[in-house]
């Protein structure tokens, strides 16, 4: 039989690719795509034809196979995805780092820039060969021979490093667990998390209720488990996650390390003064002081609002919990009873009504009333029962795109939440139009018992998010691979269109028709909306200035030489903006994946960027309340449906009508003048 991860003729049968399949698949594709570079680096005729479009056939084809593999070992990761995985890292690695070293290659792209064709180009086209010369670059391509072979090993190293990261953090996690017989330990959590715990227990062989370190089980001890030991007890597991207090071979701080110091290196190969000049050599802000005064400059507005809530949030557990001195796994709980005291409502409460099939369709109707799309169930092979696939089509049923969903946590999965590719927009050659396809994943937890699974208000609007982050890849109109979709747009405009979804879980009309209670089917009572509303905004100030720590810490850990104590760093940005301050021997950096294992070095800045954005194109429908269809339609055309073939900035001019302003975010963090 074919292997599978050959077979592009429909869609990746991920029901049969087995960890088997991955080298000889590797070994074929690297083979193909490396004749592929020969031919365009021999080929006569330098032309668009002649020699971009072959060379993006065999690579897409390498990038396709290699993704589902990644996909793969993030879903279902078991020891042997993971080695098959490992060892083929290097070599895929290995071939990009060459590719975008090759200096014949980098000279026919500088040719063709300049060819007469090049007169008569589209927009998309222009932008894939500046973009393609700048990464040239980036790659080392106009470095000396020494200096190219140590970037493109650096290049592998920090490859290999962020996967043995991610790996450390899963391992770490699904190795913990606690199991209790005394069923009143676990007072106050909801029935839902007690039923999961149960099953887990079951499945282990154990007697009572297993406790694991997994989102759907942590954050609910944390933020509704009455008994503080308890609460402590996960508290005190999470905090030290891949780090010296457990087993060596799991301890991050030496990767942490490394990773920093080949970061350095990188930069200085390519002549840049540090690691954070070097990133933003591709994104919207240009410099680090520039990133570095947005985010001091919100900080001095956010801080007085984080400040008056840590005040508040100390009287009440002072005067009505009974707690003199707030510990860190107390404010998730304190705050949910202050939440409780203050708008008369809890996140239990308000979850009840947010039922998982209620939950999609009302998301998928915002969809259809934005975009003029519809979303219908479709079947593909899978790579565990509870994945879902669906389509997007358009009034007139043609297809605009497809993809995968996959809702639930469960042991050998990644945690967190997150889009990815699995084929992009492109316009071939014979004239047809390949469709892009999408990756949804989340780490909710699972209905039990038959009973439907339901979701806090902050896990529907993860969904959203996600699903913004998929309509932007769904959505291009644009037919080049590199620029279609998110490819090419600047990292820290990604974060606008999923940002902007998260608004719509706001609106009354919106949330009603989502909401079907789980037992009673009946929608969200609007006085019970009117409390979330009047609640939306608690601790915004905490919540902010939390952010706005990692951001800072991230950056300044890349905008100079790597620090010799990263954890001293850490502190310091809290002095300077933490109101919450976890205890000394948490080792946050150790599980901070984002920036170590997750594309956003010297990046998490963008989601409070994107902020800026997303809240002020949203703005545009707030202005506008009864244009709805015409104002969405707007933005796909000038934001979702552009991708990266033009610079985002010029996007929102675009759908704006002038540069972004700051005012929106203010005003929907209740932090306006």
């Amino acid at each position: 039989m074919t292997n599978p991860l050959l077979d592009f003729s429909a869609l990746p049968r991920f029901d049969a690719i087995r960890p088997e399949h991955i080298a000889p698949a590797i070994d074929t594709l690297l083979a193909d795509a490396d004749a592929a570079v020969t031919h365009a680096t021999t080929t006569a005729a330098v032309t668009w034809d002649d020699f971009v479009e072959p060379l993006n056939d065999a690579t897409e084809r390498l990038g396709r196979a290699w993704n589902q593999v990644g996909h793969l070992n993030a879903v279902v990761n078991t020891p042997e995805l993971r080695e098959a995985y490992n060892a083929a890292l290097p070599r895929v690695t290995r071939f990009h780092s060459a590719m975008q070293q090759n200096q014949a290659l980098y000279e026919r792209f500088r040719a063709l820039s300049n060819a007469p064709e090049a007169t008569g180009w589209s927009p998309a086209r222009r932008r894939v060969v500046d973009n393609a010369l700048r990464d040239f670059r980036l790659g080392g391509a106009e470095l000396e021979p020494d200096a190219r072979a140590r970037l493109a090993q650096v290049q592998q190293e920090l490859a290999e490093l962020s996967a043995k990261f991610s790996e450390h953090v899963l391992d770490a996690t699904d190795a913990w667990s606690y199991t209790t017989t005394d069923e009143g330990e676990l007072a106050g959590l909801p029935d839902d998390v007690r039923a999961q715990c149960r099953a887990a227990a079951d499945a282990a062989g154990e007697a009572g209720w297993r406790l694991g370190l997994k989102m759907p089980c942590y954050l609910p001890v944390q933020t509704w488990a009455d008994n503080r030991a308890l609460r402590e007890r996960l508290y005190r597991a999470y905090g030290v996650l891949a780090s010296e207090t457990g087993p060596a071979e799991l301890d991050n701080g030496p990767l942490i390390d490394a990773i920093l110091a080949l970061r350095a290196e990188q930069a200085r190969l390519l002549g840049h003064a540090h690691y954070a000049e070097l990133a933003l050599t591709t994104r919207m802000a240009r410099h680090a002081d520039e990133v570095l005064a947005f985010l001091r400059d919100l900080a001095s507005r956010a801080l007085p609002h984080a400040r008056r809530d840590r005040a508040e949030l100390e009287a009440f557990a002072r005067n009505s919990l009974g707690i003199d001195t707030l510990q860190p796994w107390d404010l998730a709980w304190a705050s949910q009873k202050l939440r409780e005291a203050r708008f008369s409502y809890s996140g239990q409460e308000v979850k009840r009504y947010f039922t998982g099939p209620r939950v999609l369709a009302g998301l998928f109707d915002v969809i259809e009333s934005l975009y003029s799309l519809r979303v219908e169930q479709d079947s593909a092979p899978v790579w565990h029962e509870d994945v879902r696939f669906y389509r997007l089509v358009d009034g007139d049923g043609r297809l605009v795109g497809q993809f995968y969903l996959d809702l639930y946590a469960r042991e050998g999965k990644r945690g967190g939440a997150w889009m990815d590719d699995c084929r992009n927009r492109r316009h071939r050659a014979d004239g047809s139009t390949q469709t892009p396809i999408v990756y949804l994943v989340c780490n909710f937890g699972r209905g039990v018992d038959g009973a439907p699974a339901t979701f806090t208000h902050d896990e529907v609007t993860t969904l959203f998010h996600e699903m913004g982050h998929g309509l932007h890849q769904l959505l291009t109109e644009v037919g080049e691979l590199p620029v279609a979709g998110i490819n090419g747009v600047e990292w820290d405009a990604v974060e606008l269109p999923s940002q902007f979804m998260e608004n719509f879980c706001w609106e009354w009309p919106r949330v009603e028709a989502m909401t079907a209670h789980v037992d009673t089917g009946e929608p969200l009572p609007h006085a019970l909306f009117e409390r979330m509303l009047a609640a939306r905004n608690f601790q915004s100030g905490m919540q902010t200035v939390r952010q706005l720590e990692f951001a800072l810490f991230d950056m300044e850990l890349h905008a100079g030489e790597p620090p010799a104590d990263v954890l001293a760093l850490l502190e310091r940005i809290r002095e300077e903006v933490a109101v919450n301050r976890p205890p000394a021997w948490h080792r946050f950096p150790h599980q901070f994946a984002h920036i170590f294992a997750g594309g956003y070095a010297a990046g998490y800045y963008s989601y409070k960027w994107a902020e800026v954005l997303s809240a002020d194109a949203y703005a545009a429908f707030e202005e506008q309340p009864d244009a709805l269809a015409d104002t969405g339609a707007r933005f796909r055309r000038e934001i979702l449906a552009r991708g990266g073939s033009r610079p985002a900035l010029e996007n929102f001019r675009a759908f704006r009508g002038r540069d972004p302003q700051i005012d929106a975010l203010l005003r929907h963090n209740g932090m306006a003048a």
